[in-house]
């Protein structure tokens, strides 16, 4: 079965908008499940393709290939659970796919244990519209939350930087939205000059990040709704790395206006900033954590990068990283006692690690790369997307927290940077139990 599972993960390579998604490691013992060509209308087979995609990618699941299933029930009394004994399914999930009276996707799907021989989820779900992929992610994250008890993620979305031409008078930087997967993906800003460090406010509504479009840096928030852009800061010297407070009222920046790269907050209704640090060495790369009154955030005080906390009520630095000489780009998981970023390991290779908070403070390798860089945490905390170098080009690689599945995601269209992957999202997609 551990060959089986090797041979399929490094045969699915599927191709998305502008990407190639190509699996490179995956668990040795990952749960086996059977996602059944849905019935009924066409979109039925593609809708069922996507949620196996998504499942596989998560690290915790191997799909079983339709052309390998015995039959292609659609509903429960069509299944003959011995069937799909024999092929060491876990899970199956059926299910067929109709059209409402307003014309949008209705997906009724049942998941069933093939060990106990029960079904253990029945619903109806009404994507309120015609996007397939829409409603494919939307069922892969019940799935998974069925399964192993944590939301699933997939219906998220990830912005990136694409870069065309770097160094050449021609070079094009553009700020992309797609799916988690790289599909659909669409230009939020384009522009001759870099772009930078683009970050999520909390509701997935604003995306803040930094442009050079006039010459020099500057920070701009982005409503994703309206493609309103509003310009934050553009100070004299360095305006970069901006991430928004949990209530979305404030940026923390960096900002270098008086000399020194310093640490500074911004309430974005009033423009007020306020200075967080105050000393001769670089301070950089800020993020928030949960409590909405510390700061999590890279300094080389002690005479190398390495990560700090600060309270925003003492102004009291306190040093989080001590092994290694370079530990930079904090990110924290959701689960507030955890946090990745970049290290450097001893023999000179740059990589995604993970920490505890609090308490041993044991540090975990994640990424088996070298030049690997902008980490950021899916919101359910199981996996982390980051760019990295292959064969000199720059791509995004996503990992799972527990460092043994990955996948990378190689442009077509150029390079790919700067990662910052959306919290939950809206849905207008509806479900309840049959």
């Amino acid at each position: 079965m551990r060959e089986l599972v090797a041979i399929l993960l490094v045969a699915l390579a599927l191709s998305a908008q502008g990407f190639e998604i190509i699996i490179d490691r995956g668990t040795d013992n990952p749960t086996v499940i059977a996602v059944v060509p849905f019935g009924g209308l066409p979109e039925g087979r593609e809708i069922a393709a996507i949620v196996s995609a998504d499942l596989l990618r998560s690290g915790l699941f191997t799909p079983i290939e339709p052309r390998n299933m015995l039959n292609q029930p659609t509903a429960p009394r069509e299944v003959f659970f011995r069937d799909w004994q024999i092929i060491r399914a876990e899970y199956l999930v059926v299910g067929t796919v109709d059209r409402s009276d307003t014309g949008s996707l209705v997906l009724e799907y049942h998941l069933m244990d093939v060990g106990s021989e029960r079904t253990i989820a029945s619903k109806r779900v009404d994507s309120g519209i015609e996007w397939t992929r829409d409603l494919a992610h939307f069922v892969a994250d019940e799935i998974f939350l069925e399964i192993t008890g944590v939301r699933g993620a997939f219906s998220t979305k990830l912005v990136y930087v694409l870069a065309q031409g770097v160094g050449t008078a021609d070079a094009r930087y553009r700020l992309q939205r797609a799916d988690f997967d790289g599909e659909r993906a669409v230009t939020l800003l384009e522009s001759p000059e870099p772009i930078l460090s683009p970050a999520w406010d909390a509701r997935g509504e604003r995306v803040a990040y930094v442009s050079f479009e006039s010459g020099r840096s500057a920070v701009y928030v982005h409503t994703i709704g309206t493609g309103q852009r509003t310009l934050v800061a553009q100070h004299k010297g360095t305006n970069s790395a901006p991430a928004f407070s949990p209530d979305g009222q404030f940026l923390a920046v960096t900002l270098s206006r008086d000399e020194n790269p310093e640490i500074y907050t911004i309430e974005l209704e009033t423009g007020v900033l306020r200075r967080i640090t105050q000393n001769d060495v670089i301070d950089t790369e800020p993020v928030w954590m949960a409590n909405g009154r510390t700061l999590v955030y890279t300094s080389d005080r002690g005479g190398a990068p390495q990560i700090y906390s600060i309270s925003l009520d003492t102004l009291a630095p306190r040093r989080m990283t001590h092994q290694g000489n370079y530990n930079a780009r904090p990110r924290l998981l959701p689960n507030g006692e955890h946090m990745v970023y970049v290290h450097r390991s001893s023999d000179g290779r740059y990589r995604i690690a993970w920490q505890q908070l609090t308490g041993r403070r044991e540090l975990r390798l994640l990424s088996e790369t070298r030049l690997d860089e902008s980490p950021s945490v899916a919101p359910n905390g199981s996996m982390v997307a980051y760019a990295t170098k292959r064969a000199s080009k720059s791509i995004l690689m996503v990992v799972s927290i527990d460092g043994q599945m990955t996948f990378r995601l190689p442009s077509s269209e150029g390079e790919v940077l700067e990662p910052a992957w959306s919290p939950y999202l809206t849905s207008s997609i509806e479900s309840q139990d049959l």
